[in-house]
């Protein structure tokens, strides 16, 4: 996809409608400015709290990987309440020290 945008006053340009769209780009966004060869590349930045920014740590990412994989090959469990599924953990527990002999 190429489109040309003219540069107007005080060096400003308006990404065109179909870019905005396909690139979910909304007013407030914002966008980091590389030269690259040459080139000038935008890279769209979504930003994110202070609060929230531990959700997209590398380490959290990895683990919400693992559990969608998880979830997609079918290693979930359902538990008909809170003592049932902790019941689950403990004998989970004492599998794992059994096996290693702690």
């Amino acid at each position: 996809m190429s489109e040309m945008v003219q540069i107007r006053k005080k060096a400003q340009i308006t990404l065109p409608a179909s870019v905005r769209q396909k690139l979910g780009i909304e007013e407030g966004d914002f966008v980091d400015v590389q030269i690259k060869d040459g080139d000038i590349v935008l890279k769209v930045m979504k930003l994110v709290s202070k609060e929230q920014a531990w959700f997209w740590t590398k380490r959290w990412q990895n683990g919400e990987g693992e559990a969608e994989e998880d979830i997609r090959s079918g290693k979930v469990h359902r538990f008909k309440d809170s003592d049932d599924a902790i019941a689950f953990l403990h004998r989970q527990s004492d599998k794992e020290e059994k096996d290693t002999g702690a």
